[in-house]
């Protein structure tokens, strides 16, 4: 099982590589620039066809692909023929939506894969008086009970269990009060003091049935502990509310992609710390860290939905991180590629103001220092998460 989340999340990757680059290479063919390759993969080629004036193909390594549209910078040698349909001809606007494409498909992609989430499987809920976890022992302290300690001889038995509470069973009443959600379960139970006797109603099997316990005190907490969790359950719903649902997951996956590369200062330092999970460096991962997670998710002992939801989320959250993170102004990412190409505008808007004739196109090798670093920093980067994750691994529990 985990071998097949392996195979999931690498043909997600994949497909999310093919779909990028066909994202250019539809706005590339619509404003009828010239594209002669459209290729999954890199290396040599395995297998390849023209279809008119293009060539499809599959290389020897799938571990991305790539368009070649024809004349994409200055630096690019175009037969006199094909220079009227080069990218570098085309209009500033063009040439934006050209660049701007493959991020876009990232982002269709992830909508569409939270959508379609939350309209058939359904939106996790927890505020749910239906128990998804009984636990055996009343913990210690506060911190043994926050960090989920496994259980000792020495810990006595948790009120739930001495009660017969069992993880599917809908509480419905607490001490003769009625109950419709957790937030009224849980205070209810915090403001109990602990050695009270307490009747509970719950639906079992569609039956009711009244428990009795007393309710345990933790050191360091305050009210009484059952030993209860609430269990997540997914709710589909209409378009309307899918459409919100992703609309808000965008949001949260932007702001969490915008604070890790905030992070990132901080995270490289602690990529290969003993507790790289608490720190900043347990906020990124590499391509082998997401493939792991995956393999554990679908090898975790829980339902199928939990399985589904997780790995759909984590690949939409990669799709929105990868197109947010293309856009970047810096070079030879797509966002330097527009940055260079506003800058031409400006230039040429800056010129006619004084009369003077257009600059024409920015000089790429000017550029091609700056690229080539932030491209050999974006490679170590890579080496350095690939490394950690392999020998120093975040575990999603």
């Amino acid at each position: 099982m985990d071998l097949l989340g392996w195979l999931i999340f690498l043909f997600a990757l994949l497909f999310s590589v093919m779909l990028h680059e066909s994202g250019h290479f539809v706005a590339a063919k619509k404003f009828g620039m010239k594209c002669t390759r459209y290729f999954v993969g890199f290396g040599p080629t395995v297998w390849s066809t023209r279809r008119g004036e293009t060539e499809y193909g599959i290389k020897a390594f799938p571990l991305g692909g790539f368009v070649k549209i024809v004349g994409m910078t200055s630096l690019d040698d175009v037969d006199p023929e094909d220079e009227p349909r080069s990218f570098r001809r085309a209009p500033g606007w063009q040439r934006i939506i050209v660049l701007s494409a493959g991020s876009f498909m990232h982002f269709v992609l992830a909508f569409g894969l939270i959508f379609g989430l939350a309209l058939g499987i359904g939106i996790e809920k927890d505020n749910t008086t239906q128990l998804g976890t009984v636990a055996t022992c009343v913990p210690p302290t506060e911190q043994a009970l926050t960090s989920g300690a496994a259980c000792t001889a020495k810990d006595a038995k948790s009120p739930a269990a001495l009660a017969g509470l069992k993880v599917g069973d809908k509480l419905t009443s607490f001490n003769g009060v009625k109950v419709s959600n957790w937030t009224q379960l849980s205070n209810a139970i915090k403001d109990a003091k602990p050695g009270a006797g307490i009747t509970l109603t719950v639906v079992r099997d569609g039956k009711p049935l009244t428990l009795h316990t007393k309710l345990a005190a933790v050191t360091g907490r305050s009210g009484g502990y059952l030993g209860i969790a609430p269990a997540t359950v997914f709710q589909p719903t209409g378009p309307i509310g899918a459409i919100s649902y992703a609309g808000t997951g965008f949001s949260q996956v932007i702001t969490g992609s915008a604070d890790a590369l905030g992070q990132l200062p901080k995270a490289v330092p602690q990529l290969f710390a003993k507790d790289r999970g608490s720190t900043a460096g347990g906020s990124v991962t590499s391509v082998v860290g997401a493939a792991r997670d995956t393999g554990q998710a679908v090898a975790a002992n829980v339902g199928w939905e939990y399985k589904v939801s997780y790995i759909l989320l984590l690949i939409a959250s990669l799709n929105i991180f990868v197109g947010v993170f293309n856009l970047l102004p810096l070079l030879p990412m797509d966002g330097g590629h527009i940055a260079v190409v506003v800058w031409e505008r400006i230039r040429a808007w800056l010129a006619r103001l004084r009369g003077r004739a257009d600059p024409g196109l920015v000089d790429y090798r000017k550029l091609v220092p700056v690229s080539f670093s932030i491209f050999l920093v974006l490679v170590v980067f890579g080496f350095m998460l690939i490394l950690a994750d392999i020998v120093n691994p975040v575990n999603i529990g």
